[in-house]
């Protein structure tokens, strides 16, 4: 496997070594002791999967302390365009984002922390994203950044955009109190 870092600190891409031959293939999508190897040690004790179609907008979320949650991303079928927002305020990248197109065919993990806001937009019908998450979900812990704030300079794909109720009013940066 191996571990790229961004331009952001704590944002890490795991590129799996595949085995392929005439049956299919075969890899390793998560090894503890990558992690540490890595300077993580990150307990995971939640899976999530979701599934969406072309044009679905999913966050930007995340949950506050002491539900803060480290997430480690995978699409398993179709693709995305993964998108990290950075949200801790001491940090010399604070509120700048990182974004990597995650799809089956790549096989990439992203590892997004604590202390950053998460969200996708899916660019296949029945995409099929899977993430373990480091904390349980808590419904009270539950924050968001509004995807299409101006300020955070994302440059998401062209189309149409499907987007959940809650997605459409989460604050814009300005108006945002992050709590890391």
């Amino acid at each position: 496997m191996t571990i790229k870092k961004t331009f952001i600190d704590g944002l890490i891409i795991f590129e799996p070594t595949v085995f392929e031959d005439s049956r299919g293939y075969f890899f390793e999508n998560y090894r503890r002791q990558h992690f540490r190897d890595a300077g993580f040690e990150i307990d995971f004790v939640q899976e999530n999967e979701s599934m969406s179609q072309k044009g679905s907008m999913r966050g930007l979320h995340l949950q506050a302390p002491p539900f803060a949650q480290d997430k480690l991303i995978r699409v398993v079928r179709g693709a995305v365009l993964d998108v990290a927002v950075d949200i801790r305020k001491a940090s010399p990248t604070f509120g700048q984002h990182f974004a990597i197109e995650l799809n089956e065919k790549n096989k990439l993990s992203f590892l997004v922390p604590k202390g950053f806001a998460h969200g996708f937009y899916c660019l296949e019908d029945d995409t099929i994203v899977n993430y373990k998450c480091s904390d349980y979900y808590n419904r009270d812990s539950e924050m968001g950044l509004f995807w299409g704030d101006p300020a955070l300079a994302i440059k998401w794909p062209d189309g149409e955009r499907i987007v959940s109720e809650k997605d459409k009013v989460q604050p814009s940066m300005a108006n945002f109190d992050s709590p890391f």
